[in-house]
């Protein structure tokens, strides 16, 4: 909603949106930023505290959507207006030959120009755009319709949501979802830490990540977007152009400069540039599993037309997967922070996309039956897309005489306590969480890490020399060390002892949910700390919770309420809870998010779509006015605020325990009776 009169606050709300949108595209597409990340995270907490404060001017296309918020229950299917076809593919020169051969011959006399450009190893997406902001993003599914998926991907950061310039009133962009390396290097430590199988390669991770029920969760995953195709716009002559047009409304587009991008005149340039990427591959930042040519001209393009699945314009060429041979000479087993026990492969070294492998993740116990492993054996490892390598195969007749199949251990090879495995799961845990020397130090870093404590100048070796002195056992042993205790430590001087006392005090301003997250709760990550915190406000009616209520907050399962239910019923969780406390952490939530108290003591669930709200603005003003969020509708709620496209199985549920169900306009009457 536009003010009538020009409003300065709603100038300086449009004046922060164009701001941040340009320096999100000058750090994510150009890679040339001009704000330091503090001068920008203060723009954005600007306008994040002015659109809490006026709902009113919500904005989907606002720069705040890009942490997400929205959550998506089920994903509508939309049918594409062009469909989405799927491209022929090989792996074989003669067939690219003969491919290069149809498309001159249906054009005898004609120049032809081909584009070449790198496959990436991701999912298929389109975006529309309606005057110049982005309206809809639909998987390809079937290629003739696919899942809507608009909320997820407004948190891409490549994703414009505001076109730059002039633009038709309608367009279409189609490209990739992928995830880059370090993105999927640094998510698959973060489900290890949380004791979740870690995705198999950055395609799965992508594909898994859109699909996110909660958009904030998405937008922490690093998903990257490139185009690769300009559908339907007037005046674009050629494909190479189209993506002259794309980077002018602020698109990252692959480009002739870095060689992601490739206009040749004859088909030998082609091999060329498929060469140079099947040796370079392994160099880029992001997986890739061929390169696609394209018939330029899109005259020539709408001539030649397409079969009932692929274009005849068009065909990927598939490079074979990085994969060699190596013989395996252990099997190493690892014990994580919760006791998850991990089975490492040792590989007589191989040179592999030039890295030099010698180990690759066995993940767990289904994983070496399956390949039947024995020790010994000659195995094929591959490097697909992949960060950490992987076991494929097995070279069977290469098999030694005699050799012993590779069996998981029955007890913790740390500590010698029999291992658990609980119904359902694939993983192994040692259940010996206070004797297991990894599972404490791993307790400890993840307690003192940044996004926990952030307790500065204690880094791993020196856990680990307070451990190996029996100083500290868990985390709060931190808190009760004396100065003498510390000058134990080896070249632990004054200067040192100064800064461990500064960062321990420091870290008692901490807010409550980090401290929750910093306990290492097996499945609680950062996410479920802090709607655990808003939720139950304080350590205390959180440790009382039983799994029935765990389960009302916001993104809290089965699997997590049980997790939870099980930590707090352990008396000497309990025990380190209450040292914590006694040491002065946080054990519940500061308030400085309220606003005001008129909602004090209420409970709300939030269901459909809002004019004046986001998803999780009206969560989060609920939570700033003092009333308290839940996921499900019980008798213990007091009000269910219904958006358009309520579901009628909710509402009927309310009415039948005498729930009151309040429209958008009601509950903003409900803030002004203060």
């Amino acid at each position: 909603m536009i003010p009538s009169e020009i409003d300065p606050v709603y100038e300086r709300i449009q004046l922060l949106r164009t701001e941040l949108h340009r320096h999100n595209h000058r750090y994510y597409v150009e890679d040339r930023p001009v704000l330091t990340d503090q001068a920008f995270d203060a723009l954005l907490r600007e306008l994040e505290d002015l659109e809490r404060a006026h709902p009113q001017w919500a904005d989907d296309n606002s720069p705040t959507q890009r942490v997400g918020g929205a959550v998506t229950k089920k994903f509508n299917s939309v049918r594409h207006r062009v469909p989405m076809q799927s491209l022929a593919n090989t792996y074989s020169r003669e067939e690219l030959d003969a491919f290069f051969d149809r498309v001159e011959g249906a054009l005898p006399e004609e120049p032809v120009c081909y584009v070449g450009e790198l496959k990436y190893d991701g999912i298929a997406l389109s975006l529309h755009y309606a005057g110049g902001r982005l309206v809809r993003a639909v998987t390809r599914g079937d290629g003739v319709s696919g899942d809507e998926i608009t909320a997820n991907v407004r948190t891409i950061a490549t994703v414009p949501l505001v076109l730059n310039g002039t633009s038709p009133e309608s367009v279409e962009v189609r490209g990739e979802v992928f995830l880059p390396f370090a993105a999927f290097a640094a998510l698959n430590n973060d489900r290890l830490e949380q004791d979740l199988e870690p995705f198999m390669n950055p395609r799965n991770a992508a594909s898994g990540s859109l699909k996110l029920q909660y958009s904030a969760e998405v937008g922490k995953r690093g998903l990257a977007f490139m185009p690769y195709l300009l559908v339907g716009v007037e005046g674009v002559a050629a494909h190479a152009s189209g993506f002259e047009q794309l980077k002018a409304w602020g698109f990252k587009v692959p480009n002739e400069e870095d060689h992601t991008l490739l206009v040749a005149h004859h088909r030998n340039e082609i091999y060329r540039f498929l060469d140079r990427w099947d040796a370079d591959r392994a160099e880029l930042p992001f997986g890739i599993d061929g390169a696609v040519i394209k018939v330029d001209a899109t005259d020539q393009q709408r001539r030649l037309g397409s079969t009932a699945k692929a274009p005849r314009w068009a065909i990927a060429y598939k490079y074979k997967a990085l994969a060699k041979t190596t013989r395996l000479e252990a099997v190493v087993y690892q014990v994580g922070r919760t006791g998850a026990v991990t089975p490492v492969a040792q590989l007589e070294p191989v040179l592999l996309a030039g890295t030099v492998v010698k180990r690759a993740s066995l993940h767990n116990e289904d994983i070496i039956r399956s390949l039947d492993l024995h020790m010994g054996d000659t195995v094929w490892v591959e490097k697909g897309g992949e960060i950490i390598p992987k076991i494929t195969a097995v070279e069977f007749g290469m098999r030694p005489n005699g050799a012993l199949p590779v069996r998981f251990p029955e007890s913790c090879p740390e500590c010698g306590t029999p291992l658990v495995r609980q119904e359902g799961e694939a993983q192994h845990y040692c259940p010996n969480a206070i004797g297991c020397m990894p599972q404490r130090h791993g307790r400890v870093v993840h307690f003192l890490g940044r996004r926990a404590l952030n307790l500065e100048g204690l880094g791993t070796e020196t856990v680990q020399a307070l451990l190996d002195r029996g100083l500290v056992q868990q985390p709060s042993d931190l808190y009760y060390l004396s100065e003498s205790d510390w000058y134990l430590l080896p070249n632990f001087k004054e200067k040192s002892l100064q800064n461990v006392q500064l960062a321990l005090e420091a870290s008692k301003q901490v807010p409550f949910e980090r401290v929750l997250f910093g306990l290492g709760i097996r499945h609680v990550g950062e996410t479920v700390a802090k709607k655990m915190a808003r939720h139950w406000g304080n350590i205390n009616a959180l440790a009382a919770a039983d799994v029935e209520s765990l389960q009302e907050a916001d993104e809290v399962g089965p699997a997590i309420a049980e997790s939870v239910r099980a930590f707090f019923s352990d008396q000497l969780n309990r025990v380190e809870v209450d040292r914590l406390r006694a040491a002065g952490l946080r054990m519940e939530i500061d308030g400085s998010h309220t606003v005001s108290n008129v909602l004090q003591g209420k409970s709300f669930v939030v269901s459909g779509v809002f004019t004046g709200y986001t998803r999780d603005g009206i969560k989060e003003t609920i939570e700033s006015y003092g009333g308290r969020v839940v996921g499900s509708v019980s008798a213990k709620v007091d009000f269910v605020v219904a958006g358009e496209g309520m579901g009628p199985a909710k509402k009927a549920k309310a009415e039948s325990l005498g729930v009151q169900v309040i429209t958008e306009v009601q509950f903003n009457q409900m803030l002004q009776n203060q």
